[in-house]
């Protein structure tokens, strides 16, 4: 192999394999990879794609379940100079089309139960569970012994959420992930004695790059689980086997909810991170008050940034439980108005980044970015405001702002109004058409127990300005959502602006 200065990607398992060959690095099910293991099965990985006919450069989806194999096909795209092209597994029809189509993927790499999803002309390879799999082929195909990627070389397409127009291939580089993998081992404190879970989807930027390959850098063991079963989390912390858990607020919610969450012994988890999403406050208040030894950590960013832009410590939650913190290692992010002129602290404006973690630009779509990345930033579409200290608070997406008769309303501030009641399990606040108001503040509420519209109204009113309450209330069993976390709100925009 020809060696270059290995700030690539899959160079960040490669140096914990030679550093720690026999420590574990990964579980998964019944199979166990020491790290020495997991970087030849990486090595074969890589030489079993190229004798597929892929040639550097070219795109490889990755259609799966969480799997061991499918963070080796992750590692064996990028030690072969290929791009990965993670698939959201919940995708299907046009939706899966697109991206498959978008990227140009020449192979996808599809669990068997997933498959028959796909496009009848892509062509397909079984990740796992087959004789004639991408996993059960290892041990025949030849390490690869070709020459090391560039860090500048693109490694993964990393598909916005799409929570409000179509997704976007962010065209991320070796050097960009590597950036922040740095980032996250500094701000999150992650260490080797940790025992992480990685229960949310490898598909999605927050699982894999800001935990999973951060924590194999440190040379740490890592626990992969198909999803965040409540039972199995909350066993494997019990046991002792885990103590430091990644989880989007609607998870934690979920936990909160459970009716054993106040008997279980949690004790042993020291480490939680929560990102994705916001983290309703009073949803926060209420696991700091159960597990007050807990040590919480808030993410924040955007796939864009790889996708960690900035993190409220432990330390730093006190008096400021709404902020997402000040940035990380190699972030710099300013607060702007429509001009691109900085805004004075404790004013609301776009939050705008400059940053060697940040993407390339999109894929193939030159429009989107030179719109997104101007005079040398780039600029996010969230709302935020800045104190004198440097923290950030995410007010909330600039297309979610709610103009309300000509005064604008932030849906984050009206749903923290809304959780603290009783029977609000969850909230999301749109706007909908209105002839009177422009927009009328709308809140869409899975309840538990009984409450009605005129109750939470007042409820809200008692906290907030009149205007800002809710015009109307509606009640659903559930919240749309991603496989990330993230309320779709632009879906319940289309369901109920008819």
């Amino acid at each position: 192999m020809t060696q270059g200065h290995g700030s690539t990607v899959d160079g960040v398992l490669r140096r914990s394999a030679r550093r720690t060959p026999a420590r574990v690095a990964l579980e998964y099910g019944e199979r166990t990879w020491t790290y020495e293991e997991l970087d030849a099965a990486v090595s074969h990985a890589a030489g079993l794609l190229l004798t597929e006919g892929l040639s550097p450069g070219d795109r490889v989806g990755t259609y799966g379940h969480n799997s061991d194999a499918y963070l080796i096909a992750f590692l064996a795209c990028a030690r072969a100079g290929l791009v990965h092209v993670p698939v959201n597994q919940n995708l299907t029809g046009d939706d899966l089309a697109y991206i498959v189509g978008q990227s140009g993927s020449a192979l996808v790499l599809a669990d068997p139960d997933l498959a028959g999803r796909l496009p009848e002309q892509v062509r397909v390879l079984p990740l796992r569970d087959t004789e004639d799999s991408f996993l059960a082929g290892l041990a025949q195909a030849p390490p690869y012994d070709g020459p090391e990627p560039r860090t500048e070389d693109l490694v993964q397409l990393l598909y916005t959420s799409g929570t409000t127009a179509l997704p976007k291939g962010a065209m991320m580089t070796h050097r960009a992930l590597v950036h922040e993998y740095l980032s996250a081992i500094t701000a999150l404190d992650l260490s080797a004695g940790d025992r992480p879970v990685h229960a949310l989807p490898l598909y999605h930027s927050a699982q894999m790059h800001v935990f999973l390959l951060p924590y194999l850098a440190v040379g740490a063991t890592n626990i992969i689980l198909d999803a965040p079963d409540g039972d199995r989390l909350f066993d494997l912390i019990e046991a002792g086997r885990v103590d430091s858990l990644f989880a989007p607020p609607t998870v934690w919610i979920g936990l909160a909810n459970r009716p054993d969450f106040a008997a279980r012994d949690l004790d042993g988890l020291r480490k939680a991170y929560y990102g994705a999403s916001i983290m309703p406050v009073p949803v926060l208040q209420r696991l700091r008050e159960r597990l007050p030894e807990l040590a919480f950590f808030n993410c924040f960013g955007q796939s864009e940034i790889g996708p960690l832009a900035t993190v409220l410590g432990p330390d730093e939650h006190e008096g400021r439980l709404d902020s997402c913190g000040r940035t990380v290692l190699f972030v710099d992010a300013r607060v702007v108005d429509e001009r691109g002129e900085d805004v004075p602290d404790g004013t609301p404006g776009e939050i705008v980044y400059r940053s060697p973690q940040l993407c390339e630009g999109y894929w193939n779509k030159p429009e989107e970015t030179a719109e997104a990345f101007r005079d040398g930033w780039f600029h996010s579409g969230d709302l935020a405001v800045r104190d004198t200290d440097g923290y950030f608070t995410i007010v909330d997406r600039v297309k979610d702002v709610i103009n309300s008769g000509g005064v604008l309303v932030a849906s984050r501030q009206v749903e923290d109004a809304l959780y603290p009641h009783e029977s609000v399990a969850e909230a999301a606040v749109i706007g909908l058409p209105d002839e009177r108001w422009i927009e009328a503040v709308t809140a869409v509420v899975v309840a538990r127990g009984e409450v009605t519209e005129d109750q939470l109204i007042a409820h809200v009113r008692e906290k907030l300005t009149s205007f800002k309450a809710p015009k109307r209330v509606l009640f659903v069993d559930e919240l749309p959502r991603n496989a990330s976390g993230k309320i779709l709100k632009r879906e319940l925009r289309d369901r109920f602006s008819g």
